[in-house]
């Protein structure tokens, strides 16, 4: 697990059973199904998993699941980020007890801190705990964007390891991809954007999708390292609708109905999220037939 960081990872969506309780069995069986595709990391309690609203027991078990079904086959990246730097990490101390190989810590919401204060709530949890740490910059989500010179400021730090850019801004992504240290990689945080952060020498992708469609997504990502341009760019055109479809509502509302659809698990959320409005049904199970995602 020391090589840098590459290929596509999937943001896993955390499976409820009709009563909300954690499905476990689903869970299972969606990590066997990513490494079974080909999967080359996996991410549970992101944004995507709604950490946020999961207890801390919970938190832990998802992660152990996790930890337990890869054994030990790809990195599994678990997400401990926190708007609160000790509740950080105390969670990442506990992630790192459980088996995760590394930690995504996402820039603190709300609190809306400086770039110098970002820079200090990242060098205290690296200070409080041994596994490598991912970035993870998503400002349409938190209210404060890591600056591409505050990124490498932290990328200079061989604790830090990548970075998941979501900011949307391909110059700021390609800034970094052009000054960082050999060892930090950098995945784009935005499904579409894979193509054109891996073109500027990024190393893959943070999916929601890959919930979804991993083979594709994989794939997508092998032909870009291997610089096969136009077999990327053709896998990028047949899953363009499907990431189009995975965020017509707030993520993962549509990912879960999808999945849903497909059999895997329920379509449960915990508020404040609420199923897929039905108007996006028709168009969603389409794109899934499209796709190959879904069986006509």
């Amino acid at each position: 697990m020391t090589s840098r960081l590459r290929g596509c990872g999937t943001a896993l969506v955390t499976p409820f059973t009709t009563g909300g309780v954690l499905d476990e069995d689903a869970l299972r069986a969606l990590v066997d199904w990513q490494i079974a595709q080909g999967m080359h990391m996996l991410i549970p309690c992101g944004s995507t998993g709604e950490a946020v609203t999961l207890s801390a027991a919970e938190h832990r078990r998802v992660v152990e699941i996790t930890v337990e079904q890869v054994n030990g086959r790809i990195p599994v990246i678990a997400g401990a980020g926190s708007n609160d730097t000790q509740k950080a990490i105390t969670l990442s101390r506990e992630m790192q007890a459980i088996g995760a190989t590394h930690l995504l810590h996402v820039t603190p919401m709300y609190n809306k801190p400086p770039q110098r204060a970002l820079v200090a709530h990242f060098r205290a949890i690296a200070d409080a705990c041994d596994l490598p740490i991912v970035i993870y910059n998503v400002p349409g989500r938190t209210g404060v964007n890591l600056e591409a010179r505050t990124c490498l400021e932290l990328a200079a730090d061989p604790r830090f390891v990548a970075v998941k850019e979501a900011s949307g801004s391909v110059a700021q992504i390609a800034a970094i991809i052009r000054d960082r240290p050999e060892h930090f990689a950098v995945l784009s945080g935005d499904d579409g954007l894979t193509l054109a952060v891996m073109a500027h020498g990024g190393e893959g992708v943070i999916s929601v999708v890959s919930n979804v469609a991993p083979g594709i997504m994989v794939a997508l990502c092998e032909a870009m390292e291997r610089g096969d341009l136009a077999a990327a760019r053709a896998l990028d055109t047949r899953i363009a609708p499907l990431i189009d479809a995975a965020f017509v509502e707030s993520n993962p509302i549509p990912a879960k109905a999808m999945l849903s659809m497909m059999g895997r698990m329920t379509e449960t959320l915990r508020l404040p999220l609420v199923p897929l409005a039905d108007v996006h049904r028709p168009r969603v199970r389409d794109i899934l037939l499209q796709v190959g995602a879904l069986a006509s």
